[in-house]
């Protein structure tokens, strides 16, 4: 019979995980920080803090993702499409396969809990140029 599986303080006290050096080819713009909390069973959560700028490459999600904006403002952008604007308390769901990026505003960090299913692929990161078309 299935057990349920409680996480607790998953980071058990270690600093958090620079995004840019973990994952070199994942992220661009200013820092970004990744507190894992679970991974199982083909799905991940993490807590991702990013610094005014930072932003994720262009990515997808095998099986989808969920974003949930936890403080902060940023952005959200499906390829070939025009950023939006996310806020605190924003949740945002990018389908399976759906090829995208998200990141902090240029005037405020962002935290959002990432809950992603499957694997992941990251693809080619956002320049500073294509990051500046924000609305």
């Amino acid at each position: 019979m299935p057990e349920m599986l409680i996480s607790r303080a998953s980071r058990a006290g270690a600093s958090s995980i620079l995004g840019q050096s973990a994952i070199p080819n994942a992220f661009s713009g200013n820092n970004v920080y990744i507190d894992p909390v679970l991974s199982s069973q083909g799905m991940s959560i993490a807590n991702v803090n990013f610094a005014p700028c930072g932003r994720t490459a262009w990515h997808t999600h095998e099986d989808g993702q969920i974003l949930r904006v936890l403080a902060g403002a940023g952005w959200v952008c499906d390829r070939g499409g025009k950023p939006v604007k996310i806020n605190v308390g924003d949740i945002i769901w990018c389908p399976p396969g759906t090829t995208h990026w998200h990141g902090a505003d240029d005037g405020s960090y962002m935290v959002h809990q990432a809950i992603s299913f499957g694997g992941v692929e990251w693809l080619d990161k956002v320049a500073d140029e294509e990051y500046g078309k924000k609305a």
